[in-house]
This record gives structure tokens, C-alpha cells and sequence, in this order.
């Protein structure tokens, strides 16, 4: 249930606010930042929800300081540090791939990796905050910036198709 009000606001949030403004512009721009909301949907679900009702607690526990020894789990071979390491790569390539597409054509290299790099901030700082079970670590800020790498190579790799395709849909 807890889930599920998360799920609600972004719907709503979706068909009220983004989805008028992105129709207007095309269905080009329509599809890409549709892809890219429900994309930014599951990041927060895999990452920080339950949001809304976790609010009313989050000063009920202890804040944790992020871990800033990066890659402990792997030299110390604590937990399941290999399936972490490539899920986090893993979470952040589509997010390499889509956000240039967000943005006109021109998104440059450094752009992207940096607001990759902010998004997992963001999430590594809000974690703790939002759950008093979770904890952030360096280590998945680097691997989640290394998935933002390998996600806009694809990008590069596939950028003369995609355009192709959406040139397609904006002449419809």
C-alpha cells in the first residue's frame, strides 16, 4: 500500500503536469521524456520508496554518514559485493542513454555524466534519511556514474538509429 501512494503521485503527476506539457512539443519529445519519467519511476522505486509515508518519520532515526572508503564491501569480500557492484552499473545505464536525448540533440559528454553523478548523489544522501534500514556508500556513486559511461557509449553507438526513429515519429 505504502508503494502504491508513491505510485499514485507520479501518476498523477505524470498525466497533470508532464504529459500536457510534453504533447504539446511532439510525439518525438513526448515519447523520449515519457521513457525517461517511467525510467526515473523505478530508480525511485528501487531506490528510496516508500517516499510519502516514510516523511512523517524521518527525524525518528538516526541519520547514517555515507561510507566513503570506496569499494570496502569488495576488499573486504563482504556480502553480496559483486551483484551490487554490477547492479548498480546496471541502474544507470539507461539514464546515460536517455538523458541526451532529453535535451534537444546537444547534450554534451560531461553534461550527462555530471547529472548522472547528481542523481545518484541525491539518492545515496536521501536514502539514510527516508530509511533508517538503508545506508549510502561512495562505492555506488562511482559504479552508478560508470553505468551513466557505459549508458551514453550507447547513446553514441546508437544515436544515428534513434534519431532516425524519432525524425520518423515528428514528421507523423
Amino acid at each position: 500500500m505504502k508503494y502504491l501512494i508513491d505510485f499514485m503521485a507520479l501518476a498523477l503527476l505524470y498525466i497533470f503536469v508532464f504529459f500536457r506539457k510534453w504533447k504539446i512539443r511532439g510525439k518525438d519529445i513526448l515519447l523520449i521524456n515519457t521513457l525517461m519519467y517511467i525510467y526515473l519511476s523505478f530508480v525511485l522505486y528501487f531506490t528510496l520508496m516508500p517516499v510519502i509515508t516514510s516523511i512523517p518519520f524521518v527525524l525518528n532515526h538516526p541519520y547514517k554518514a555515507m561510507n566513503m572508503v570506496p569499494f570496502i564491501d569488495v576488499l573486504s569480500e563482504r556480502g553480496d559485493f559483486f551483484r551490487q557492484v554490477i547492479l548498480n552499473i546496471i541502474m544507470t545505464i539507461p539514464f546515460g542513454f536517455l538523458f541526451p536525448l532529453t535535451q534537444k540533440r546537444t547534450a554534451k559528454f560531461g553534461k550527462t555524466v555530471f547529472f548522472c553523478f547528481l542523481m545518484s548523489l541525491g539518492i545515496e544522501l536521501l536514502q539514510p534519511l527516508i530509511n533508517g534500514f538503508r545506508s549510502s556508500d561512495i562505492t555506488d556513486l562511482i559504479t552508478n556514474v560508470i553505468g551513466g559511461i557505459f549508458g551514453y557509449g550507447f547513446y553514441i553507438i546508437f544515436k544515428p538509429i534513434i534519431f532516425w526513429i524519432l525524425d520518423i515519429l515528428k514528421d507523423k
